[in-house]
Order: structure tokens, then sequence, then C-alpha cells
């Protein structure tokens, strides 16, 4: 087991409605102001959605970049822009959010159910951003909601090589209605189908997050936390802010002897170029 424990935080997502959940970060500075308070309790990467000025989600690209400049320029923060965006996304779109020059993006490694939608990756898709993360030097962190999106990493990993610094690093994406279902059975046979040497976080969406954070920590593994994942805190308790969900992740990491890692060291295990 590794001495630390690598907290990513995802603030915003894609699914929430601000009308819905008032604490959501939608805007620069609500972000920034986020990722301050998230730094300070425990993480070392945040992962990123962004909305427009009507809170809706975006993909552009002079808002991408602003963002990323942002985040650089008041944290210490490992920026993962997120190539997802939301289920409507045109793919040129979501390849387009390396020109904003990010250190990681997400790499989702098949298409899933999504609740009632469809979130699409087919093969030539993830080919292209494979290769886009490799020509760009992004560390792509690879996206996994199900045992055959293992497979189809391998399968990327066998044809094209390994990504930009040399290290692959997976999130599991535990309890999306469509996806694996966020229990230790499940986390247990992902982890040991990954590539051999990949380090490995784990989410677990709503009510899973809890036994997800909790068998991801006894499994060795690292932690994503974040109103993209989840907006309640407990049963009947709406999560105020992300640093509250930071907060425990880092009270769970350190219970479990595995202390939060620094930024600088995230850095160093992912193999993250200096900008």
């Amino acid at each position: 087991m590794g001495a630390t424990t690598l907290i990513t935080v995802a603030p915003t997502g894609a699914e929430s409605a601000k009308a819905d959940v008032p604490a959501l970060p939608v805007t620069l500075d609500e972000l920034v102001q986020t990722a301050k308070e998230c730094e300070a309790a425990g993480a070392a990467v945040i992962h990123v959605h962004i909305r427009d000025d009507d809170a809706q989600p975006t993909l552009d690209l002079a808002l991408l970049r602003d963002t990323v400049t942002a985040l650089r320029e008041s944290t210490g923060l490992i920026v993962q822009l997120s190539t997802g965006g939301a289920v409507t996304d045109p793919y040129e779109d979501r390849l387009r959010v390396l020109d904003a020059g990010p250190d990681m993006c997400s790499l989702t490694c098949g298409t899933v159910n999504f609740g009632d939608d469809v979130f699409m990756n087919p093969w030539p898709f993830m080919e292209e951003l494979y290769k886009r993360t490799q020509d760009l030097e992004v560390v792509p962190e690879f996206e996994l909601f199900d045992l055959g999106q293992v497979a189809a990493l391998h399968r990327l990993l066998g044809k094209h090589g390994l990504p930009y610094g040399g290290h692959v690093h997976c999130d599991l994406v535990m309890g999306v209605p469509g996806g694996m279902p966020g229990d230790a059975r499940s986390l247990v046979a992902a982890v040991e189908a990954l590539p051999s040497g990949a380090t490995w976080s784990a989410t677990g969406i709503g009510r899973t997050s809890l036994p997800v954070m909790l068998a991801a920590l006894s499994a060795g593994g690292h932690l994503r936390v974040g109103m993209e994942d989840t907006v309640t805190f407990a049963k009947g308790r709406p999560v105020t802010a992300n640093a509250q969900l930071v907060e425990r992740a880092a009270q769970a990491a350190n219970l479990a002897q595995r202390p939060p890692m620094s930024a600088a060291d995230a850095r160093a295990l992912l193999a993250v170029k200096r900008r």
C-alpha cells in the first residue's frame, strides 16, 4: 500500500442544475474559491467541468483557457479537464478541450448507459483523443465505468503505447445507473483487471460514495469526491460545499494511515508536465 492518498475533487459536473443545487460552483469565481478551499482540505487534483453565463454546461474554449489559467494562478492543484462534457456535446468539441492546455484530462474507455441517456465514447473517438493527449503532452486519466472498459484500456495501451509521462492512472466510476455497481466486490474485480503498475482512484456516485471510498482505501487505492458525483452528505443532508466532501475523504485517508498526498507528490506520481 502507498503511504499517502491522492484526493481528486470533481466540484461541478454537467448533470446538476444550479437551481436545484445552490451550493454548486458554476462561475469562475465560485470555482476558484472552491479550488482554494479543497486544496486546503487535502485535494491535489481538480477535475473540471465549466458552465456558461446561464449556468449551463459548456466546452467553450476561451472559457476553458481562462479557467485553467485562473486555477493555476490561485492554487497548486493539478488541473484535469473533462473531455466528457455533457452527454449532448459533439466529439470535435470534446477533442478541442485539450487545446486549453490542462495538466491532465479525462479519457473514458467506452460507451455507457448514463441514467436515461447514453454517454458516447466509440473506439475511433477514444483512439483520436488518446493520440492527441500523447501529441500535446497531457496526462490522461482513464475513466472506467465497467469491466469491459478495463479491457478497452488494455487494447488502447497495446495499440498506442503508454501515455505521456509513462504512467497509467485510472479512475473507477462506480454506481452510475448503467455502469458497474458501487460495491467492494465490483471494485476488487476491476482493480484485479487493471494494467500492471497502474495506479487508480475510485468514485462512488450518489449513495455509493461512502462504500466506494472505504473499499478504495482498504484496497490501497486513491479517492475522487465532489459535487459532480454526490450532492448529499448524508440522508436528508445536502452538501454545503465541495470542501466538506474533501474533508471527509481526508479524514478517512488519515484513519487508514494514508494521509492526503501533496500536489507536488501527485505531480511526481502522475508524471505531469511542468507548465
